[in-house]
């Protein structure tokens, strides 16, 4: 277990040659890093001592990531998650956020920006994410032209790239395109910001409501 006091990142990860890069990465960054390669591990272990963060992989032999952030909810556990995954399933990263995750990062993510999510669990971020800019944002939702709502709208309900270009016939790299001004306009860096941003009160602008969010969260991506 981590004395009090020392910023400790738990990582788990089964995938050996990952789990070994995570680690170094965040060694190299000045944490201090426990590595587990199972779930079931990770939380029979797990004691909260101090600051700490959690890295972790969505999909895993006998447990999810997901299982794993509602059995620390159980326990009142209230560690910074930020998950990890080969697939870009926006349903997972929505019930990730929504539940309270920092953020769900796509495989081969940046890591720069994995470190400045960590360095973001540390930082004393009120309700673990941060809300900031949030009326430049809804400016920024005002400008988004008729097509950028099709695709925003598309994105939210859990379609991927592929499958919104079939809908609105139009290529995949025009889907992609939108995307990017999306995220430019509305400031978020990530799916989860983007999420998080149209759970924390955008969605009136959009034609969505919590409940909806709720249902597409446990929907499969289309595509």
């Amino acid at each position: 277990m981590a004395g009090a006091g020392v910023q400790t990142v738990y990582v788990v990860e089964d995938d050996d040659a990952m789990r070994d890069a995570l680690g170094m990465l965040l060694r190299g960054a000045g944490f201090t890093v426990r590595a587990f390669d199972s779930p079931l591990d990770f939380l029979a272990d797990y004691r909260p001592q101090g600051p700490d963060c959690l890295v972790i992989d969505v999909r895993m032999p006998r447990m999810s990531g997901l299982q794993v952030q509602d059995r620390l909810i159980a326990r009142g556990a209230r560690i910074p998650l930020i998950f990890i995954s080969g697939h870009g399933d926006i349903p997972m990263a929505v019930e990730a956020v929504r539940k309270g995750a920092l953020d769900f990062l796509v495989k081969p993510f940046d890591v720069a920006a994995l470190l400045q999510r960590v360095r973001d669990a540390f930082g004393g971020v009120p309700g673990r994410r941060r809300r900031v800019h949030h009326g430049a944002r809804l400016r920024g939702l005002a400008t988004l032209s008729g097509r950028e709502r099709e695709v925003l709208a598309g994105i939210l309900e859990g379609n991927t790239n592929r499958a919104l270009a079939q809908q609105l016939a139009v290529s995949a790299k025009t889907i992609e395109y939108h995307r990017a001004r999306i995220m430019r306009k509305l400031r978020v860096k990530s799916a989860a910001e983007l999420f998080q941003f149209c759970l924390d009160g955008a969605e009136p602008g959009l034609g969505f409501s919590r409940g909806g969010f709720s249902r597409m969260a446990t929907r499969r991506p289309r595509g």
